[in-house]
């Protein structure tokens, strides 16, 4: 699978990651000329819209020079952390988004820490070089520094590093010598991001996110490990217990642009969609039903909330009425 990428967008929220894969449809001529996309052309879900933010993962895909690059957009808010820990498993390379003012924050942290333990190397985004009194050079040797407080390896500490404004469509190996597109980051993730490795072996695939349909109910997403699938062909359904089910697969589908189109056949590595399994849970595998074999489930960290309590030093402390109305 030479031809194919699988890379995760992480970064701190606001740091303009659907801005940039925006921009890369775009890139993809994903649209014609006389079609007006919008702004946030992956933050489709109404809330998304209304707050600005994105909550869910989302898989796209593009062309470049032959090659297939998935993308998978990943919320940037600490209240979705397991979301973005679920996907990351389906990339083989993270592009770090990081905003050259602001430099590494907290959630870049947490994100990029989920990367590295799955051996994922990073391509670094400096974004938003537009600003002022921005310093896109010290926001490079943060997140180095940062890389190494996460002992991360001598082969992640030696990431490329592309510059640019995503919300002026360019990037550029030099933030001092600005372009007009963004063909430089395409490069760099055709160089640096590995194909996806191919095991020997009948079908598996772990499912790493859903989907849902009005008109076909739920929809299995993940990435195929090794082995091929076809269109009507009967699966393993292996729950985390181990209890197997077997199902045929109503839907087979593949990730182009912004949606999903029906495939007869799917090979190992790339992002599939799958229609017609019942009962499935995020975690179970779906393997080849005359050799089950079940993957290790997704370790998630459990949700926190973390309470302060001080005491009352307001100036109106004991100053409130009898009756609170």
């Amino acid at each position: 699978m030479t031809d194919l990428r699988n890379i995760a967008i992480i970064a701190h929220v606001d740091h303009g990651k659907t801005t940039l894969v925006d921009k890369m449809l775009l890139a993809g001529k994903l649209f014609g000329d006389h079609e007006q996309p919008g702004e946030l052309i992956m933050d489709s879900n109404d809330l998304e819209r209304e707050r600005g933010i994105t909550i869910l993962a989302k898989n796209v895909s593009m062309y470049y020079k032959g090659t297939k690059i998935n993308i998978i957009d990943t919320p940037g808010h600490s209240d979705f952390g397991g979301e973005v820990e679920r996907v990351l498993n389906m990339a083989d390379g993270v592009l770090l988004l990081v905003d050259a003012f602001e430099g590494p924050m907290p959630q870049t942290r947490f994100v990029l820490q989920k990367a590295l333990e799955i051996g994922l190397k990073p391509i670094v985004v400096v974004n938003k070089v537009d600003k002022e009194n921005c310093t896109p050079e010290e926001a490079q040797e943060a997140v180095f520094d940062l890389m190494f407080s996460l002992d991360a390896t001598e082969d992640q500490l030696d990431f490329p590093t592309v510059y640019g404004s995503a919300k002026f469509g360019w990037m550029s190996d030099d933030w001092k010598e600005p372009t007009n597109d963004i063909i430089a980051l395409l490069e760099a993730i055709l160089e640096h991001v590995p194909a996806p490795k191919v095991e020997e072996g009948p079908a598996q695939m772990l499912i790493t996110s859903l989907d849902y349909s009005n008109y076909i109910g739920r929809i299995a997403i993940g990435r195929l490990q090794r082995g091929t699938l076809k269109s009507n062909q009967q699966v393993a359904l292996i729950n985390k217990k181990g209890k197997i089910k077997r199902f045929p697969i109503r839907g087979l589908f593949v990730f182009e642009g912004l949606g999903k189109v029906k495939a007869e056949e799917v090979h190992a590595g790339d992002i599939i969609a799958l229609q017609g399994i019942e009962g499935f849970e995020i975690g179970d595998t779906i393997a080849d039903p005359e050799t089950p074999e079940a993957l290790p489930t997704i370790s998630i960290d459990e949700p926190t909330m973390s309470m302060t309590f001080t005491i009352n030093d307001s100036p109106f402390f004991g100053k409130e009425g009898k009756f609170v109305t």
